[in-house]
């Protein structure tokens, strides 16, 4: 997955002038590189957790994406969707408000979720996330 999402986060100046340092004597590119290998060699390390409990929870792992034909066939069912994704949720922008209430019952995102202001806006009372 190529698209990225910004986080801010605060460091202390002792531990910004020690990344700082690593950047000067070449063992990163700069402050992003340093904390994007610091962050994935965390993932790796506590990879086994990871996928016990996306096991355990029935996490979709990755990218899901829903269009408007897939919930409105999901309407057409009787049927409500409880999405519990790790990673990344999108509902297509031609998805209404009205449509997504109808279908979507719950989300657990625990990544990110790509919708229009108006359908996270109908579905902020549903919606459980790490954010």
């Amino acid at each position: 997955m190529s698209e990225t999402e910004k986080i801010t986060i605060n460091l202390g100046l002792v531990d910004l002038g020690q990344i700082d340092l690593l950047v000067h004597e070449g063992f990163y590119t700069n402050r992003t590189d340093f904390i994007r290998t610091a962050i994935r060699n965390q993932l790796t390390a506590h990879a086994e957790a990871v996928n016990r409990t996306v096991a355990r929870k029935a996490l979709v792992l990755g990218l899901q994406n829903y269009t408007r034909q897939d919930l409105e066939k999901v309407r057409a069912a009787g049927e409500r969707l409880q999405i519990q994704v790790l990673g990344l949720v999108t509902i297509a922008d031609d998805v209404s408000p009205e449509l997504a209430l109808a279908t979507i019952d719950s989300l657990l995102i625990l990544g990110g979720l790509r919708a229009s202001p108006a359908v996270k806006t109908a579905l902020a009372g549903r919606i459980r996330s790490s954010a």
